[in-house]
């Protein structure tokens, strides 16, 4: 066996619902190699920084915990490997937080093209709550809090990680430290999925999506139900591949790329239909959530043994938490408690 890579990675989900194969193929199955290769790994459910656009539903959030946590496991995250803890559990987070905004302009928090798209997308113009504008600085401290050097994100979380690293190289270079990390992402391989209405981005909030937790009669009803080509009117007619949605799950779940791209030539040069493609997709998504399915079944039936780990193992972060917090402040020159 292979010895275990030395690196720190931390990762999480807001709780505002359950998981959808999005975040499966996105972020998930690399945790489930990343627990596998690295000798430290947190999974955060951040329900703090859930409550920036969320705020007036909190039962959705907490809710959404034990919901997030049934899919981590049904995938097979496993708690021994990776400490998965919930965010508010961790008060230290938002003293180090607050610490940060310091270090950071209102101008460099409104030009990150992350946020400024989410707050497109949400449409808050000037009532945009302080917290989601001040999302950046409140990830830079779940990072640094656990001094992760590792971060799988997608490509549109990039800007964050920069605003992250920036805080780091300013807090170190002005107090002459190296006690911050810098980190790293481990880019997803796959190309992000759009909606299943054909929508670029697979959202709750959209309700276009395909969750771990469907059963298997809603997974066939909404591969089905699936946009496609819409010039592609009858199977002899020519298609297109690009930019269809069931050819970017089946690049993303298809295990005999041979054949599917046989399938995709076939489809542009006409003679394939789409209800065929469909099946295609549906046999491989069924075969892919089925054991997710049954091991999740299993978590849902143990509420009270799933909160009593979260509860412990948040307990465990906490402790590296408090440590590294500790350390910052004994740079900064606010450890009062030792001065005299």
């Amino acid at each position: 066996m292979k010895p275990l890579k030395p690196e720190i990675v931390l990762t999480g989900d807001r709780p505002t619902g359950k998981l959808h194969i999005g975040h499966y193929v996105g972020s998930i199955k690399q945790r489930l190699i990343s627990q596998a290769e690295y000798q430290t790994n947190y999974l955060m459910i951040a329900d703090m920084q859930a409550l920036t656009d969320n705020a007036h539903d909190v039962e959705k959030i907490r809710e959404s915990v034990l919901e997030v946590t049934y899919d981590y496991l049904g995938c097979g995250i496993d708690p021994e490997k990776t400490t998965i803890f919930i965010q508010s559990l961790i008060p230290e987070l938002t003293e180090f937080t607050v610490i940060y905004m310091n270090y950071v302009t209102l101008a460099r928090l409104m030009r990150n093209p992350t946020v400024k798209s989410e707050m497109q997308l949400r449409d808050f113009g000037n009532t945009v709550p302080i917290g989601f504008l001040n999302y950046p600085v409140s990830q830079a401290a779940d990072i640094t809090a656990f001094n992760a050097t590792l971060v799988p994100v997608g490509d549109d979380q990039l800007p964050m990680l920069e605003q992250t690293n920036e805080i780091v190289r300013h807090i170190n270079f002005h107090f002459e430290t190296n006690i911050l990390k810098e980190c790293k992402p481990i880019l997803s391989q796959v190309t992000r999925l759009p909606g299943i209405d054909g929508n670029a981005k697979m959202s709750k909030s959209l309700n276009n999506c395909i969750y771990l937790s469907d059963d298997r009669e809603t997974v066939s009803k909404k591969v089905m139900s699936m946009y496609t080509d819409p010039n592609h009117l009858r199977v002899e007619d020519p298609g297109t591949v690009e930019g269809n949605p069931v050819f970017t799950y089946l690049d993303a779940f298809d295990p005999d790329k041979s054949e599917l791209e046989e399938w995709k030539d076939h489809y542009r040069r006409g003679g394939l239909g789409d209800v065929k493609v469909k099946r295609r997709l549906e046999k491989i998504l069924q075969a892919e959530l089925d054991p997710i399915r049954e091991r999740r079944a299993e978590y849902e039936g143990k509420a009270n043994q799933i909160m009593e780990m979260l509860l412990e193992s948040s307990k465990k972060a906490r402790i590296v938490a408090q440590e590294n917090l500790a350390k910052l402040k004994s740079v900064l020159g606010i450890d009062y408690q030792d001065m005299y």
